[in-house]
């Protein structure tokens, strides 16, 4: 007999879990099936447990700077292994406490992987116990994992995001290839533990995807705090040798060296989890590795929904939970409903120093529009100078005739807690005016926030 339920959803990511609960708040019977942990990959291999290696590391750097403080901190040293641990048990809590968050709302849970038999039916195997579920209304959360190269396969020193997260000591010396949000982060983490770092980039910039002032000021911090990176570089070939791993990388100029590391991580991206889900059967479209769907993430099934990272970029576990919402409410039947507008979603990389964005960078700005520009650059910044983190700035980037908001980036201490205010400005489709008379507290780094803006109309108070 099978069992039927109003809404089921595959995979329990930061989208499906999320989706799960808003089914059952409107009152809908909600399935949810996970083959592995509760929360996917961003809380247990992903957003949660990389900040936490991130956190150990920036309190070994401040400890290690606290005479600039005034504080005397002698014979500080890393334990490797507890921090490793430290990130696995965050991990675990949050991971529990989803599954605290399901039984409070009475979603059924069912363990196993998730095969379409029609565009209604659903068998749920977990090790040979088959169960099968039918609903009128299926989403799709499989998330996403990391993109291979075709010449370098995954090995005990060549890794992933997942094998990067739980290594069993500090290599020496260890390569990226890739200079996205998830290659930086890393670069940071093993950087100010005291690995040596190198990072290899194909584009002529790293962090290719951010304004190009933002990237530029990135790479010279990085460079600063000891990261190498090779530009415009591909990796032709990964040769082990003793126990160590020998990249051959052909730069712009068409020469071949060398570099020798212990650990290589290869961070280019991701791939939608497509395969293995019967998808064929009931001729769901794809693209380049990621389900296509409307602005409701609708496939071309009526039926058959997709959010988070298989159904495509921006790439981000807060993106999947607003889709979540949007894709349960309009199955819900609730009224005046409106699509996410994916210009409006924030990107964070939490690197030391962090970097943030939202909406447009200049470059592409001007190829549409009159523009303003506004610069504040933390040192100016009261509070930054109180705390000891000057380095970086907040720039904004305003339609002329207008007013609107066409994009904001940010780089330095603690700008992830900071672009929510240019994000709210440009949802509620505030002006710069709105801006400008709002009132920020002093001292705290949010100042910049106003000052970035009063530069772009040329009335600076302290720049």
């Amino acid at each position: 007999m099978k069992n039927n339920y109003d809404i089921i959803i595959i995979g329990s990511g930061p989208g499906g879990y999320v989706a799960a609960i808003r089914s059952a708040q409107l009152g809908l019977k909600t399935a949810i099936i996970e083959k592995e942990s509760l929360g996917g990959v961003c809380l247990n291999w992903g957003c949660i447990p990389t900040k936490s290696l991130l956190k150990s590391a920036e309190v070994y750097q401040m400890i290690k700077h606290a005479d600039s403080y005034g504080i005397k901190a002698d014979n500080v040293d890393i334990d490797f292994k507890k921090i490793i641990k430290r990130s696995r048990s965050v991990a675990k809590t949050l991971s529990d406490g989803i599954s605290f968050l399901l039984k409070k709302n009475k979603i059924d849970l069912l363990i196993g992987t998730a095969i379409f038999e029609t565009k209604n039916n659903i068998k749920v195997n977990n090790n040979g116990d088959i169960q099968d579920i039918t609903s009128d209304n299926i989403i799709i959360a499989t998330g996403a994992r990391a993109r291979s190269l075709p010449n370098i396969n995954v090995g005990k020193n060549i890794w992933t995001y997942r094998e990067a997260m739980v290594p069993e000591e500090l290599p020496n010396k260890i390569a990226i290839i890739g200079s996205g949000a998830i290659g930086m982060e890393f670069a940071s983490f093993y950087n100010a533990l005291g690995s040596n770092v190198s990072v290899i980039e194909i584009a002529n910039t790293i962090l290719p995807n951010e304004d190009s002032e933002i990237s530029e000021h990135a790479k010279k911090e990085f460079t600063d705090l000891g990261i190498k990176f090779y530009t415009e570089t591909i990796v032709q070939e990964i040769v082990s040798k003793n126990k160590k791993e020998i990249l051959k990388l052909k730069g712009k100029d068409t020469k071949i060296h060398n570099i020798e590391v212990d650990k290589v991580i290869v961070a280019i991206g991701i791939t939608g989890n497509i395969d293995n889900l019967g998808l064929e059967e009931i001729d769901i479209k794809t693209d380049k590795g990621h389900i296509v769907t409307d602005e409701w993430s609708k496939t071309n099934i009526k039926n058959i929904y997709a959010i988070g990272d298989v159904a495509g970029a921006p790439w981000l576990a807060h993106k999947a939970s607003h889709e979540a919402v949007i894709c349960v409410e309009n199955i819900a039947g609730l009224p005046n409903l409106h699509p996410l507008n994916k210009n409006n979603i924030p990107g964070c990389v939490y690197s030391s120093p962090q970097i943030a964005s939202v909406g447009l960078s200049e470059k592409v700005a001007l190829e549409k529009y009159k523009i303003k520009v506004g610069k504040f650059p933390l040192m100016a910044n009261g509070k930054a100078q109180a705390i000891g983190s000057t380095s970086g700035f907040i720039k904004v980037i305003y339609e002329e005739n207008t007013g609107e908001l066409l994009g904001a980036h940010m780089i330095g201490d603690g700008v992830t807690e900071l672009i929510h205010g240019y994000t709210i400005a440009k949802n509620m489709e505030g002006t710069e005016e709105d801006i400008k008379t709002t009132v920020f507290p002093h001292p705290t780094l949010s100042e910049s926030l106003h000052e970035a803006v009063l530069n772009a109309y040329g009335i600076s108070i302290h720049f």
